[in-house]
């Protein structure tokens, strides 16, 4: 009994971490004086974005607290987005520049992910 206890605990931990990884596409707008513009689209699979724009690099993923998106061609730029956004369809997500001493602490703008069905 014991055994089948931890394999239904190992299973049902396995189907909850792949709720909580962003995968899928989105577009990738931004806020511009109370509007939001479309910049590209984005492409996230576990781990990894990569942007539409063939001369954008690919991007990391780190999941925490807080989900934060890293490397791209403004290597201070870092998004983060709430953990309790990942499961919406529209998903609104906070900048960073990393120049800043606390960071994460400092918002530089905002925008959002549209999921493309």
């Amino acid at each position: 009994m014991k055994f089948f206890t931890l394999i239904i605990a190992l299973i049902s931990i396995n189907f909850n971490q792949k709720a909580d990884k962003l995968n899928g596409r989105y577009s990738y707008l931004i806020e511009d004086e109370n509007q939001y513009v479309q910049k590209d689209k984005i492409t996230f699979k576990d781990s990894v974005f990569v942007f539409d724009n063939k001369y954008m690099p690919k991007g990391k993923i780190s999941y925490g607290n807080a989900i934060l998106l890293e490397n791209f061609i403004n290597t201070d730029l870092v998004i983060t987005i709430p953990k309790d956004q990942i499961q919406k369809d529209t998903i609104e997500f906070f900048m960073h520049d990393r120049n800043d001493a606390n960071y994460l602490d400092v918002t530089t703008g905002k925008g959002k992910l549209i999921r493309i069905k």
